[in-house]
């Protein structure tokens, strides 16, 4: 049994102050998921100005035997940062671990710390005129170290591949408190295992993550947004593949949503307009970029695109942007469906991904298969339609009781859709990671093989349990 009293007033020596608090009112917003379904506690939340003051914090903890629990902006989506109500473990932010220590403009390159915030990034960026590839609805929460422990992605995955691909070196705090430094990108190295590469979406299990060097790429000097309406998602397949054969690199984004849900989003946001006159059975959202040297050729591309798209029937109706508040619009659309759908009612969130070629036809057999399985819910599928990966929410009939549906009816349907997408040799986290939301699905559907190796490699690294436990595995 560790003796916590003695662990404290070390870990009050070691931080000081600003380094660790027990007052109840500062802890207390960091220990819900900001979800609010996962509450804890904890002994007290440490938060460490320094690699060397993680690595001396997690060698006390291994010391005294206390978990811990890293957290970044608190931001995730599976309750993945959030301690357990045993109140035994040590709540760790890397929030003050903030400074961006490099930029290397040449190599397109930053070394930044775990605790810089998205956005702050995003500025920093575009200030040397570059940018960092990688932007989703929670920029201005979400840390780079929490967005790296769950390989998060993005509506730019579609080009530039999700937090894994950005990843060019990494520092991480392991299980006993030495530091693995790798932080040096080397774009041929075959020294073994790449150690990085298991470090990033292990949400905080195998090591803590204190830094990293990230890949920029040129700012973008222009970007048109198109909004098509198109009768089926099999269609909207066969949009995408024409964009990418046409506009091949100057492809950021391709997202689709439901004609109802652009509905609920324009009753939902004052002032929002739809973009197209008539109504279609889906709606696709495209945005074209391009560098100094495309900047010039983009709006002809973009007219060249929907004109061929015409040509073949791949669409019904669509609309270029004007301008840049118009491109904004757009994507605002986008962006307040999940506030929309909050406002409607209660509802079950699944984040799944299929073989991108086959999600049209699941979609098509999902949707009318649970809504017929639980009369009165509404199903809805929206997202990255390129990447395989749509968001997949069945929302509560009306009137119903929030939280005794999710406990009762909501469980049985997400058990359901994870069975469906199982079934069809999909994920049932694409991008939003396992957290203690999704670990027992994992641990019921998840390949014994791979569920084996993973804990192997979990035990290897952490012999004790004290990185995160209760997570992923």
């Amino acid at each position: 049994m560790s003796d916590h009293h003695a662990f404290l007033d070390e870990a009050a020596a070691l931080l000081g102050p600003r380094g660790l608090t027990r007052d109840p009112e500062l802890m207390e917003p960091w220990l819900t998921d900001w979800r609010g379904r996962f509450h804890g506690a904890a002994l007290a939340l440490a938060s460490p100005g320094s690699t060397q003051e993680v690595a001396a914090l997690v060698k006390l903890c291994a010391k005294h035997a206390v978990a811990i629990v890293p957290q970044g902006g608190n931001s995730g989506m599976c309750g993945g940062a959030t301690p357990d109500g045993s109140g035994n473990a040590i709540l760790l932010s890397l929030r003050r671990m903030n400074a961006i220590r490099s930029f290397d403009e040449q190599a397109r390159q930053a070394v930044c710390e775990a605790g810089v915030i998205l956005q702050t990034f995003h500025e920093a960026a575009e200030a040397k005129g570059l940018r960092f590839p990688l932007t989703l609805g929670g920029k201005g929460s979400a840390t780079i170290g929490g967005l790296i422990s769950t390989n998060a992605g993005g509506t730019q995955v579609l080009r530039h591949g999700s937090m894994r691909a950005q990843v060019l070196g990494i520092e991480a705090v392991l299980a006993d408190g030495s530091v693995f430094d790798s932080l040096v990108a080397l774009k041929k190295d075959n020294r073994g295992f790449d150690l990085k590469q298991l470090l990033i979406g292990s949400e905080g299990t195998l090591g803590i993550v204190t830094a990293a060097t990230l890949a920029l790429v040129p700012a973008v000097a222009d970007r048109v947004v198109l909004w098509a309406g198109v009768a089926s998602l099999k269609a909207a397949r066969a949009l995408l593949l024409h964009c990418e054969a046409l506009a091949g690199d100057a492809l950021e984004g391709f997202e689709v949503l439901a004609q109802s849900t652009l509905d609920d989003v324009v009753a939902h946001v004052p002032g929002s307009r739809r973009p197209l006159a008539g109504r279609h059975a889906w709606h696709a959202l495209i945005e074209l970029v391009a560098d100094r040297s495309g900047a010039e050729r983009l709006g002809a591309l973009a007219e060249d695109l929907l004109a061929s798209a015409f040509e073949q029937g791949l669409l019904e109706d669509a609309v270029i942007s004007s301008n840049e508040a118009q491109a904004e619009a757009f994507w605002q659309l986008r962006d307040e469906i999940a506030p929309a759908e909050r406002a409607k009612g209660p509802a079950v969130q699944h984040d799944i991904s299929v073989a991108v070629e086959r999600m049209p036809e699941f979609v098509d057999q999902a949707v009318p298969l649970l809504e017929a399985a639980w009369p009165g819910t509404e199903a809805v599928a929206f997202g990255h339609l390129g990447d395989g990966n749509v968001h997949f929410h069945v929302i509560a009939p009306p009137g119903v009781d929030p939280l005794a549906w999710q406990r009762s009816d909501g469980k049985a349907i997400s058990r359901q859709v994870y069975d469906l997408v199982t079934k069809w040799h999909g994920s049932i986290s694409a991008e939003h990671g396992i957290g203690q939301l999704k670990r027992d699905e994992l641990a019921r559907l998840g390949d014994p093989v791979s569920l084996a190796m993973m804990r192997a490699v979990k035990h290897a690294l952490d012999p004790a349990g004290l990185l995160n436990p209760g997570k992923l595995v």
